[in-house]
This record gives C-alpha cells, sequence and structure tokens, in this order.
C-alpha cells in the first residue's frame, strides 16, 4: 500500500514539481562556486578599469556580496532553466491519464483586478505596520540612525514588492498549487503548496555559519547542509518557519475563494512593502523581553507575527465573502 502511494505520487504533477525542487537545489550547489568566482572575477576587474555602468554596478554588487547571495542566485538561475522540462513533464503525465482539477469553489471575483489588489495590499501591509509600530512604541524595534532615500525605499522596497508578489504568486499559487489540486484535495493542497512555499523562503545557512572556501567545487553543498540543519531547530519550525507556512495558507485560500491571483498579489505586496519598510526605518534591539519568541529577527518570524497573520485570516475571510458575493 504504501509502495503504491509513493509510485502515484512519484508520478504525479506535484511530484514532478517537487523533483524540480530538489533537482534545482543541487544544480544550485553545483554551480554557485562558480558563479561566485566568476563575480569576484567581475568585481577585480571593475577596480582595476572603469566598465559601462550596468556592468559597473553588477560589478559593485558581486564584491560586496557573500557566498549566501551567490547561492540565492544560483537557485533562481537553475529554478529557471528546469522550469521548462517540469512544464514537459506535466505536459507527459496529463497524456498518460484523465485528471480532474479541483480550482477553487467555484466562485469568482466580481471586484475588479486593481480592487482586489488594492485591497489585499491595504489589509496586509497595515496590519503588518501595526506590529511594527507597536514593536516600536515597545523598544523590540528602535529607529536606524538615518532614514531612507525615496530611490533606497524604491528599489528596497516597492519593486521588490511589485515584482516579488507578481512573480511568485503565479508560480507558488498559480502553477505549483494548481499540480497540487490536481494530486490531492483543496485543503491538503494549500497546506502542501504552503509548505513548499516556507520552504523556498528560508533556504539559507544558520547564522554564523562561514564557509571556508567558497572557490571549492563543493563549497555549495557545505552551504546546502547549514541550510538543511535549520530544519532540525524546534525554535526555527515555531518562531519562523510556521510564520511563512501561514502565510502560504493564507494565500493559497484567497486564490482559491476568489478564483483569480488578484487578491493574493495585493496581500503578498502589501506584507513584502511593510516587512521591506520597517527593515529600512527600524532595526531589532540588541535585548528585549519580546525577542526570540515574540519577534523574531524581524517581522515575519516570532508568536506576535503569526498572531497578526491569524487576524489577517479572520479579515481575509470578511473581504473575500464580499468579493464573490455577487458571483454567478
Amino acid at each position: 500500500m504504501e509502495s503504491r502511494r509513493v509510485k502515484r505520487f512519484l508520478t504525479s504533477e506535484i511530484g514532478a514539481a517537487v523533483l524540480w525542487v530538489v533537482t534545482s537545489l543541487l544544480l544550485a550547489a553545483l554551480i554557485a562556486p562558480w558563479l561566485y568566482q566568476g563575480g569576484k572575477w567581475l568585481a577585480g576587474v571593475a577596480a582595476a578599469r572603469e566598465l559601462p555602468g550596468l556592468i559597473e554596478w553588477l560589478a559593485s554588487a558581486c564584491g560586496r556580496a557573500k557566498f549566501g547571495r551567490f547561492f540565492d542566485r544560483s537557485l533562481l538561475l537553475s529554478a529557471l532553466l528546469l522550469l521548462p522540462l517540469l512544464f514537459r513533464r506535466v505536459k507527459y503525465l496529463r497524456r498518460q491519464a484523465e485528471h480532474i482539477a479541483a480550482t477553487g469553489n467555484g466562485k469568482h471575483g466580481t471586484w475588479p483586478a486593481p480592487l482586489q489588489i488594492a485591497a489585499g495590499c491595504l489589509l496586509a501591509g497595515g496590519l503588518l505596520w501595526c506590529l511594527c509600530l507597536f514593536s516600536a512604541w515597545t523598544g523590540a524595534l528602535i529607529d536606524k540612525p538615518s532614514s531612507p532615500s525615496v530611490g533606497k525605499f524604491v528599489s528596497k522596497a516597492l519593486l521588490p514588492a511589485l515584482g516579488a508578489s507578481v512573480v511568485e504568486e503565479w508560480l507558488f499559487r498559480g502553477v505549483l498549487l494548481g499540480l497540487w489540486l490536481r494530486f490531492t484535495k483543496p485543503f491538503s493542497a494549500c497546506l502542501g503548496s504552503a509548505l513548499m512555499f516556507a520552504f523556498m523562503h528560508f533556504l539559507k545557512p544558520p547564522s554564523g555559519m562561514v564557509i571556508a572556501n567558497p572557490a571549492h567545487p563543493l563549497a555549495g553543498f557545505e552551504l546546502l547542509g547549514g541550510v538543511m540543519r535549520n530544519y532540525m531547530d524546534p525554535r526555527f519550525f515555531i518562531a519562523e518557519f510556521a510564520t511563512l507556512t501561514a502565510v502560504g495558507i493564507i494565500l493559497a485560500w484567497a486564490r482559491l475563494r476568489t478564483g483569480a491571483l488578484w487578491f493574493s498579489i495585493g496581500l503578498h505586496a502589501g506584507w513584502i512593502l511593510a516587512f521591506k519598510s520597517c527593515g529600512l526605518l527600524y532595526r531589532k534591539a540588541a535585548y528585549h523581553p519580546l525577542s526570540p519568541w515574540g519577534v523574531g529577527e524581524d517581522m515575519r518570524s516570532g508568536l506576535l507575527p503569526l498572531l497578526t497573520l491569524i487576524v489577517t485570516a479572520g479579515l481575509c475571510h470578511f473581504v473575500m465573502t464580499r468579493i464573490t458575493r455577487a458571483s454567478p
């Protein structure tokens, strides 16, 4: 019985997606040292002579970046390179069997897309900002010495909010949630896609981990081993992983309830905009009673952010009822 379930999973579309994630991680670990060497070489060239503006900016960024940043970029590159293979595998599996795909509860949002995005952004971002201000009031966060410029706010907060919300919602709630729905029931699909969403957002080594020789061919696998050790820390699960899983569940639920990605994109953009803005204005206090369980390293970890997400979910239910109320 168990072997049949494993075989069914491996020959399903979501099994193909999990294989895509694992293969992307391994490929990223393989190419990260070479990307690191190339980046540092470019930084050295830029230090020796003048280069065109865009290349000069890229070289400067490579010179400042640590090995973990090169691993992140290697993972993104690997995932994009292997994405056509995932789509090809999914098409092959769909030709082999007939699938009944659940797409939600049959309702579709009657609010126009801009209104759904704005509502989600205000709801998610507003509540997270309330938590940020509360943390600052209690002293868990303290003001940074200087305020960010408009240009820095746009590049560090606004653009990531716009870009990441669209790309990640298309990938996680558009593609991967759709694959989960073909394999299992809606609740399990929401949970499975949320766990994958949280896992992909915590692909970083433990704090303080140092790669002795980032140029070594196995340095990427050394960092990947450090990433996996994160998942053996109970505090990490309670204070950080659970919060991102809750975020993924809310976003998947919004996708199913409204029948589109617009409200999910708004929620996602609001969270990123508030999170990044808070990081630009405040920094964590060295010692405070709320740390690390109440508020962790940032506004996406800890029990208070998790409680804020529960409140957000309740208000999302209220808003989505109105989005879909007049559905035919």
